[in-house]
């Protein structure tokens, strides 16, 4: 049983479809990242870089224990645990990754930093909102360009869906107007249809908040430095 720290953030749905998708049994421990629990000794002991998610894994390679943290080393692992979702050819399995380092080192941070400058900054700045809208739209057209040629990211589907999805299902956050985008829409739609994804975005749905921080909240995520 893989015991999955998590809250219901984007870089936390990633994981809980990835579970779903690929029916690893899983036991939820709620990080309520809004108090501060990311910060708790608890938690640190699984991840001392305090964010969600974290898992670990107590029957991991050779019967051992393993921890991880990292959505994207996560999403790697149990798609190898599972054999589902991360290709045993290696030009696949090579395509496959070039798309998740693309949500890990692009969409992640870029459509994050848009989201906090619109939505978490305590004042507004011009300059940071339109250097992070005009990335994240970019980012948009690098990904419409991609699945004009393509179903999926990496051609099936895969863990880079699984990551990136995520991220586009919080675009009001990010102001973004998917329309604009008819391919990046089309296959959006396609993966929120299916029942695993379904799953996973339901896990703890009702403690999801994105938007208008409270103080405690701001201080959570953004006061505290050790």
């Amino acid at each position: 049983m893989i015991e999955f720290y998590y809250w219901p953030t984007p870089n936390g749905h990633k994981v809980s479809v990835a579970l779903e998708e690929l029916g690893l049994p899983y036991e939820t421990h709620a990080v309520n990242i809004l108090r501060g629990e990311q910060a708790e000794p608890a938690f640190l002991a699984v991840n001392p870089n305090r964010k969600i998610p974290a898992i670990v894994d107590p029957e991991g390679p050779g019967g051992a224990p393993i921890t991880l943290f990292e959505s994207g080393a996560i999403l790697v692992y149990l798609a190898e645990k599972a054999g589902r979702f991360w290709p045993a050819d290696p030009r696949a399995r090579h395509l496959v990754n070039q798309w998740l380092m693309f949500q890990v080192g692009n969409v992640g941070p870029m459509f994050g930093q848009c989201g906090h400058f619109k939505g978490y900054a305590p004042e507004r700045i011009p300059y940071a909102i339109d250097r992070y809208t005009h990335e994240t739209l970019r980012l948009y057209g690098v990904m419409d360009e991609r699945l004009a040629e393509v179903e999926y990211l990496a051609g099936d589907y895969s863990i880079a869906d699984m990551a990136t999805w995520p991220w586009v299902r919080v675009r009001w956050f990010h102001e973004i107007d998917l329309s604009a985008f008819p391919r990046v829409e089309r296959w959006y739609e396609t993966i929120a249809a299916r029942p695993a994804v379904q799953r996973g975005v339901a896990l703890l749905a009702d403690d999801e908040k994105i938007g208008d921080p409270s103080d405690e909240t701001r201080e959570a995520f953004f006061g505290r430095t050790s």
